[in-house]
């Protein structure tokens, strides 16, 4: 029960402050992952703020991205597409799994990026990673919401503790 009510005043103070273009003092990304059968695939969609990302990013391959701008370099999105493919790990089963990049949306000042996972079978266990940004923001936070097999959860990773695991 407490951790619910912290992540629901973390999630308001995500959906309050990301309205506004000033900067923020609070380091948080929000994933929300669903399973749809008809669909045979997992769904995953991550917010992220942009300016935050560009940081990241510009440490880590060495150069200005300008992310959301008329700046952004060639190739940006392949470089958002590498660095999250080495922060979200998904495991199925007890098997990993790669997800497919789909692609990116603005919205204010977050990033939103959609992924998928191709899968058809029964999910028994369900695990991912999400440690986006912790690199650089060591009080960097994600919130990661579930509605796996018409169960939803919540989850807050942080630097030392990224990894939710459910069991069906």
């Amino acid at each position: 029960m407490k951790n619910n009510i912290k992540i629901g005043v973390i999630l308001f103070l995500f959906v309050f402050f990301s309205s506004f273009n000033s900067l923020h003092k609070f380091y948080v990304s929000v994933t929300q992952v669903d399973y749809v059968k008809t669909k045979n695939r997992i769904e995953i969609t991550s917010r992220i703020f942009i300016d935050d990302f560009n940081k990241v990013l510009e440490k880590k391959y060495n150069k200005k991205i300008y992310l959301a701008s008329n700046r952004q370099i060639d190739g940006a999105e392949k470089l958002v597409e590498n660095y999250l493919k080495e922060k979200i790990k998904v495991m199925i089963n007890k098997k990993p799994y790669d997800f497919q990049f789909l692609a990116t949306e603005i919205d204010n000042d977050v990033l939103i990026c959609y992924l998928k996972v191709n899968f058809s079978e029964k999910i028994t266990t369900f695990e991912i990673e999400n440690s986006v940004l912790t690199e650089m923001f060591k009080e960097q936070q994600n919130l990661l919401h579930t509605n796996i097999n018409n169960e939803k959860s919540s989850f807050l990773l942080t630097n030392s503790d990224s990894t939710a695991f459910l069991e069906f």
